[in-house]
């Protein structure tokens, strides 16, 4: 049975996401993909770089490798040269090559829909593979990137200093078919609001619950 402590903390994540589905109605992928495949490329492509500049590399990416089959024959300069604007390159390339092979040998050149298998291959690590389990496949998975982390933190539904942490600890207090929209939610609430230096607290829907803010009501 639930204890009292766990019971308010799991009250206060419910507020959270109502008060972000309210602030942030658009919240959403913005990624641009139209099958798992593409998924899993933006997604790892999207490292240290903006959504915006993976989606300008994108169209380019697919229509020179169509699929797992095209991207696992290709040579890891080729994908480098076509990638180089989004940053690592050439890591992600090596990624990209490495994980197409190992799709197509292992996986009948479907990308894997579930999340171990995810974890298998190379370059994707838990926040990508939670990424490709909730966008590509409507299945629940919460990935935890930097303002995921942050805002979680921040606001206090969690104290944890890994990305790891954060995400056991969301899951645990969230029910699963909320897990994808917290993600897209608590982004999109770090990138306008809860940002990483000069948060803006004062015009913050969550000021009067949220941990950090000097207004806060509810501890």
């Amino acid at each position: 049975m639930a204890s009292d402590e766990e019971k308010r903390e799991k009250r206060l994540a419910a507020e959270v996401l109502k008060r972000l589905s309210r602030e942030h109605p658009d919240a959403g992928p913005r990624l641009h993909f139209s099958n798992p495949y593409q998924a899993l490329v933006a997604t790892i492509l999207s490292a240290q770089t903006t959504d915006e500049q993976v989606n300008r590399v994108t169209p380019i990416f697919f229509k020179r490798y169509p699929d797992v089959t095209a991207l696992a024959r290709a040579s890891v300069d080729e994908v480098a040269d076509v990638i180089k604007s989004t940053g690592l390159y050439r890591s992600k390339a090596a990624h990209l090559v490495a994980a197409a092979k190992k799709i197509a040998a292992e996986h009948g050149g479907e990308v894997p829909s579930d999340l171990h298998p995810l974890l298998e291959l190379p370059g994707v690590g838990r926040k990508t593979a939670n990424v490709v389990l909730a966008n590509a496949f409507g299945k629940p998975g919460l990935g935890v990137d930097t303002h995921v982390h942050r805002v979680a933190n921040r606001i206090g539904l969690c104290s944890e200093k890994h990305p790891e942490g954060t995400e056991k600890r969301l899951k645990e207090l969230l029910p699963e078919r909320d897990w994808g929209r917290a993600h897209h939610l608590l982004i999109f609430h770090g990138r306008r609001f809860c940002r990483a230096r000069k948060p803006e607290c004062p015009s913050c829907v969550l000021r009067d619950i949220c941990r950090s803010s000097p207004s806060a009501s509810l501890k």
